[in-house]
């Protein structure tokens, strides 16, 4: 996959990008709005682990969000399996420097037009923490629609947490 939005790009994921991952990705900040499948701290052994195991997902659906020389965030959809083999859940993390610029938002946008319309999804969902306003924010303004609260759903960072959760369909 190749799209440009602007200044910023999701494509494919190269090796090569195991450096720029592994600095911005050593974030508390990114860490605390992710599942614990995220390492805290981030390492270029994690980086690369995650690039390749990236890369060998066929047909892909984890991509980079990248500027025009570095990588600077990942974002990916997860297929479901058996009776929710349509769905996939929405993932996404972008590098601190960048936020605020709408970045987020528009890959968000572009990647779920994709799952839906080339991927033949029917939902795309994402169930960001109560606490996490800006990943709220992204997806209504993607056009995600907030279906509700999980209440006490995920355990992060030493604590019980609520979840939200929001989605995107196709017509029918």
């Amino acid at each position: 996959m190749y799209q440009e939005m602007g200044e910023y790009i999701i494509r494919d994921w190269r090796i090569e990008d195991a450096p720029s991952i592994a600095r911005y990705a050593n974030n508390r900040k990114i860490w605390l709005n992710l599942r614990d499948g995220f390492p805290h701290p981030y390492s270029l052994k994690d980086a690369k682990d995650f690039i390749s195991q990236a890369m060998a997902i066929k047909p892909a659906s984890v991509f980079a969000i990248a500027t025009k020389t570095e990588a600077i965030g990942s974002i990916g959809f997860f297929p479901g399996k058996d009776v929710h083999r349509f769905t996939a859940e929405i993932g996404y993390w972008l590098a601190e420097p960048f936020w605020g610029k709408g970045i987020v938002t528009e890959a968000v946008k572009r990647i779920s037009s994709y799952a839906i319309h080339d991927m033949k999804l029917h939902r795309i969902s994402a169930e960001p923490y109560a606490t996490n306003k800006a990943s709220a924010r992204v997806l209504e303004k993607a056009g995600f629609t907030y279906e509700g609260i999980l209440r006490a759903s995920a355990f992060k960072d030493g604590e019980i947490i609520d979840q939200v959760i929001y989605s995107l369909t196709r017509i029918r």
